[in-house]
């Protein structure tokens, strides 16, 4: 996808109003106490989202989005997002200050852009996603120290 075309989609403004229309997710809220659950949302030629759900002390790991720009929203409960800085000529630093997304948090991000995000509140938490272009590969990192190490990349259909 072309930066122009890619500049013309704006991932805040789909996934507001994609979590504004709860007759869409709502129905698709479900809870999984082992692993993450997730809904695919949409599938356009521009972008994907999804529905994440997270119980009390499920995350994420450190991971990237392969290249994909995204934005998403807390819909219920809260997340903690930790993100590190991205150098070109160095490896990942983790920032020590965390964000804490509350229930109407918006968070935006570009395709360079590393975290890990986790519920560690005492309540289910619900997320919306949207990525452009959609994922089709994220890399999975590791902390040594203050810094992250690439050690895996998954690609859709394959190994995720």
């Amino acid at each position: 996808m072309s930066r122009k075309l890619r500049a013309q989609i704006n991932l805040v403004q789909i996934a507001t109003q994609l979590a504004a229309q709860q007759v869409l997710w709502e129905p698709l809220i479900a809870y999984d106490p082992v692993s993450r659950y997730y809904a695919r949302l949409a599938a356009e030629p521009q972008f994907e989202a999804w529905l994440l759900t997270w119980v009390p002390g499920q995350g994420t790991d450190w991971h990237d989005h392969g290249g994909s720009a995204g934005a998403f929203i807390t819909l219920r409960g809260t997340l903690t997002e930790q993100h590190a800085r991205v150098d070109r000529d160095a490896a990942p630093v983790i920032e020590p200050q965390a964000r804490e997304l509350v229930t109407g948090s918006l968070r935006a991000f570009g395709t360079k852009h590393l975290h890990k995000v986790t519920n560690n509140g005492l309540e289910p938490a619900v997320s919306l996603h949207v990525y452009s272009p959609a994922l089709v590969e994220m890399n999975r990192y590791e902390p040594r120290g203050a810094r992250l190490e690439r050690v895996e990349s998954q690609l859709v259909g394959v190994n995720w």
